[in-house]
């Protein structure tokens, strides 16, 4: 067997184990999981998580995700706790403490001040039998399974499922709360995702920036007004501010001849497509793909059908959609 044969074994190895543990973890959850929901779910305050070693790094990234999803949460360094960060918890707080072994030395401060001060710990650990599990109120298990290196030196079986523990109580904890991809744009708003997530109110132009005529508006000041916007377009409002119609370059190729001695009203596109300010952008820009055009009113059907802004295909692809 080559070396690059040798490679991919292993790397299927690790594979296969780690799907099996993960396995193993989805049959093992039971009434201790939704009692650690509940818990945090009770909490006034914050999730705090704490962890050494490779359970740290993932426990920052726990304790990332609950925040980014709605759980106020953020990670506490056990040996920096015990040098003045302890400080940091308070009465309404829930500890997560995290040791595959529940043995961890640099952890037993934290323990020791949370059952001084009654705050609730949740451990997640193997081994039921260990310091961190007979201190915690609630009990996280994940199963003992090895790790993939054969000698149970390296930690891989057993942070997979720790990640994996962590993004079942953050996301249990999503759907309980009904948080929803608008509440997710807010924790989110920069790079792809914050653009995945950004709303046409978002991105559209607005107020002064409208380009907007009246139905009698003469056609020589609709081209000043498309001119001076920018945008190639004009929409036409009636008499009460709703929106009527539309004015594009193909409306005024078809109008040409005598084009300046018409009005708007008898120029316009009727009944344009619209789109409401609280859509997804990516919505928008399905709808202009599927039209074949650069631009969107926004309307809010709540509104009386008044223009509250224009969306255009190019802040859409500045924002990094399209």
């Amino acid at each position: 067997m080559t070396d690059h044969e040798k490679f991919l074994v292993t790397a299927r190895q690790v594979a296969t184990d780690e799907a099996r543990a993960l396995d193993a973890l989805a049959g093992s959850f039971d009434h201790r999981f939704a009692e650690a929901v509940q818990m945090i779910l009770d909490a006034t305050g914050r999730v705090i998580i704490s962890g050494i070693g490779k359970s740290g790094h993932i426990g920052h990234k726990i304790a990332a995700t609950l925040a980014s999803t709605g759980t106020p949460a953020y990670f506490v360094h056990p040996a920096e706790a015990s040098h003045g960060d302890l400080g940091m918890l308070s009465k309404g707080d829930v500890v997560l403490a995290i040791s595959n072994s529940g043995e961890a030395p640099e952890v037993v401060n934290l323990l020791t001040y949370t059952r001084r001060f009654g705050i609730p710990l949740i451990g997640l650990s193997s081994k039921m039998e260990s310091t961190l599990m007979t201190q915690a109120d609630v009990h996280l298990q994940i199963p003992a399974m090895g790790e993939a290196c054969g000698f149970g030196m390296v930690p891989s079986i057993s942070t997979t499922l720790t990640l994996a523990m962590g993004d079942a109580l953050a996301i249990a904890l999503m759907k309980h709360r009904d948080f929803r991809p608008e509440n997710f744009r807010d924790f989110h708003p920069g790079g792809k995702l914050g653009a995945q997530l950004s709303k046409v109110r978002d991105l559209m132009h607005s107020d002064d920036a409208l380009p907007l005529v009246a139905a009698d508006t003469p056609m020589a000041d609709v081209l000043i007004e498309i001119s001076q916007k920018g945008f190639g377009v004009a929409g036409v409002a009636d008499a009460d501010g709703r929106l009527q119609g539309i004015i594009t370059d193909g409306d005024l190729r078809r109008h040409m001849d005598g084009l300046l001695e018409k009005s708007a009203a008898s120029v316009m596109t009727e009944g344009p497509t619209t789109i409401p300010p609280g859509a997804m952008a990516e919505e928008a820009v399905g709808v202009m793909n599927q039209r074949k055009i650069t631009c969107l009113f926004v309307v809010d059907p709540e509104n009386g059908g008044k223009p509250e802004g224009l969306l255009h295909i190019h802040d859409c692809l500045r924002a990094g959609l399209g």
